[in-house]
């Protein structure tokens, strides 16, 4: 299982975000490159607990679909996603890989850090949980990019 907490997943992350081009197109989904940044930026800024998403009532957020979703099943295709993680705007590439980049590093040194912060779909997540889902989010919006 690929994480973010492993320094080689995570430098093959950073590496296929610095290949994604401004104008690449997406293989599935109505995002652009720079909106999928937007995105995935914001993603991270939950993550590190700088953006609070209002909680779903999902059952997703319940054993065992929530272990099965971070750790086992792949991500589908266009799936719904909290409304705060769409209000980023579609700001130049360069600046949103800058400001993914400095939200990774912060994510990272975090790791030893005893409270997280809640997912919008999954609820509580121990550390682990959100190295997995962190990379699993990334890497699936980079493959929606070819990347």
């Amino acid at each position: 299982m690929k994480t973010m907490w492993n320094d080689a997943d995570r430098e093959e992350l950073l590496a296929r975000i610095d290949r994604l081009s401004d104008d690449a197109t997406a293989r599935w989904g109505k995002m652009t490159a720079g909106a999928m940044l937007a995105h995935i930026t914001e993603a991270m800024k939950m993550a590190v607990g700088e953006l609070v998403c209002k909680p779903k009532k999902m059952p997703i957020r319940f054993f065992p679909l929530k272990q099965l979703i971070v750790y086992v099943f792949p991500f589908p295709k266009s799936a719904p996603t909290a409304k705060e993680l769409l209000e980023g705007s579609d700001t130049p590439p360069a600046r949103s890989k800058a400001e993914l980049r400095r939200l990774i590093a912060l994510f990272v040194s975090k790791k030893g850090q005893k409270q997280w912060p809640s997912h919008p779909a999954f609820g509580a997540l121990s550390e682990k949980a959100w190295g997995a889902l962190g990379y699993k989010h990334l890497d699936h919006h980079l493959r929606q990019f070819g990347v």
